[in-house]
């Protein structure tokens, strides 16, 4: 698929994306011309077998690394070539981030934590933010564990902090990067439900790079990615369909 400036509405693109490591006989080629764009309102999943360059595609498209050759677009802005202030001040503004280490800030409780994105970039919440906030702290069961540090909450718990932090600042687009990686299977399933529900309930858009055919079946679209390039782009599909394919994957390799 070609990717062009005139794909206005996507919330995210890369155009011909290449990404190289190490230089002369130990370069190592992650990406290798891609073009894929992630449509608004949507829960895209990024899938593909462990170097397949899943990873590497969601930090660029971030603006958390750089391109070897191609270019990319946050909405409508081209960030290619973007200096690193302006860069860092876009990617608060319009990107969320769901880790699988959760990554929270260990010494702040959990109100600290989600509001922690308006604090470093500077700002209060408005009114709107914290009647959103307060939504997602409520229908996430978080409201008696408002100011319980980190370490008292479980893995399940820690993750839902981390995705209304990342749903708070009403962002184009959230990342999520094996966001059920640390956690049990009852727990991972509540998170991919509550990140197929942000995409339904509150329209956000959500990329998401998982290796779990399960993780996968909940999102709407699925790009499968193979030594740096698109093979398959499909709708929906059950975690049986997806397990075959990527098993045909690994058995053409």
């Amino acid at each position: 698929m070609e990717i062009t400036t005139t794909d206005l509405g996507l919330v995210a693109r890369v155009a011909n994306l290449s990404k190289s490591y190490g230089r002369g006989d130990t370069a190592v080629t992650a990406l290798d011309d891609v073009s894929v764009g992630i449509r608004p309102h949507e829960f895209t999943a990024v899938m593909g077998p462990s170097g397949s360059g899943k990873s590497t595609l969601m930090h660029i498209m971030a603006g958390l690394d750089s391109p070897s050759g191609g270019r990319v677009w946050l909405g409508d802005t081209e960030i290619t070539t973007l200096g690193d202030a302006r860069l860092t001040e876009l990617r608060r503004r319009r990107v969320g981030f769901v880790f699988q280490s959760f990554n929270l800030v260990p010494t702040l409780d959990v109100l600290g934590n989600i509001l922690l994105p308006f604090e470093l970039d500077g700002r209060r919440p408005s009114p709107d933010d914290r009647l959103r906030i307060d939504g997602l702290v409520d229908s996430l069961g978080l409201r008696e564990r408002l100011r319980h540090r980190p370490h008292e909450l479980s893995g399940g718990q820690q993750q839902r902090v981390a995705i209304v932090r990342a749903l708070g600042t009403r962002p184009d687009l959230v990342f999520a990067d094996e966001p059920t990686g640390n956690l049990d299977s009852r727990s991972g399933r509540e998170v991919l439900g509550l990140l197929r529900s942000a995409c339904r309930d509150y329209g956000q858009s959500i990329a998401m790079v998982t290796h779990d055919p399960v993780a996968a079946s909940y999102a709407d679209r699925i790009v499968f990615l193979a030594d740096g390039r698109v093979v398959e782009d499909r709708g929906p599909s059950s975690a049986a369909e997806i397990s075959d394919y990527m098993l045909g994957m690994e058995g053409a390799a």
